[in-house]
């Protein structure tokens, strides 16, 4: 098979490159059973980590895919900051996974689950979400993986970002419905720099957590004039930030 141009290929993972060239038991099956790929063919990798590889196949095993490297090229970010989406999780599970899934696509470097006061959702399967990120970025063709954190209680996850933003001097912001003085996300948020958008469960963060954020100098913001479901939220804060960046 030919070399084929990035949107004609399909993108596989192996975090562990470096040291195995062997597609996962996951990866091999798709490659041979569902592909159809046989020895010879070149395939496309990435570790996750920014580096794709133009691999070729030296046994189609649809259990242990073997290959053998052809060259490799370390790919940049498509924008320039960190950004960080810390999100409740919805109480319907697949309106959760969507928004992940969509965040992804995007652009989104990190997320974080967050186990607020008034959430439905107090506990997750992570495992099911980072099949569903990396379902996703291999799609979007993304080298860069994006980091998934355990489901997190809301304030000790602020408490942990209060140093954390001074030493990065990034952007923390706060979207949520209550009725105070805020601006849009998209004329507060500054070019270039990382960004981490806190967004609450469907009954919103409670008082006490949006005071907390403020007092950890989280930036209070709209994300429009409409009110939004968290997994709709989550995705225009996702676009705006990366918007604005670009």
């Amino acid at each position: 098979m030919q070399s084929q141009k990035w949107s004609e290929m399909y993108l596989f993972y192996c975090p562990d490159i470096e040291k195995q060239q062997t597609l996962s038991e996951e990866e091999s099956g798709h490659c041979v059973r569902v592909l159809r790929y046989t020895t010879g063919d070149e395939i496309l990798i990435t570790d996750g980590k920014g580096t794709t590889y133009t691999a070729r196949i030296t046994n189609p095993h649809p259990k242990h895919c073997d290959f053998e490297i052809v060259s490799c090229e370390k790919q940049e970010r498509h924008h320039h900051f960190h950004l960080h989406i810390a999100i409740a999780p919805t109480k319907n599970i697949e309106r959760m996974e969507w928004a992940i899934e969509k965040c992804v696509e995007i652009g989104v470097d990190e997320i974080t689950p967050l186990l607020c006061r008034f959430s439905e959702r107090k506990q997750l399967r992570t495992d099911r979400l980072e099949k569903i990120i990396l379902s996703a970025a291999k799609q979007s063709l993304t080298p860069y993986l994006p980091v998934l954190h355990e489901l997190t209680p809301c304030d000790a996850f602020i408490e942990a970002q209060r140093e954390k933003v001074q030493r990065t001097q990034g952007q923390n912001f706060i979207a949520h419905c209550y009725k105070d003085e805020k601006r849009y996300l998209k004329d507060v948020i500054e070019r270039g720099r990382d960004a981490l958008v806190l967004i609450g469960p469907e009954g919103d963060f409670s008082e006490q957590e949006v005071a907390e954020a403020l007092a950890a100098g989280f930036i209070p913001v709209s994300l429009g004039d409409s009110r939004l479901r968290t997994e709709t939220a989550a995705v225009v804060a996702c676009h705006t930030a990366i918007l604005m960046n670009s």
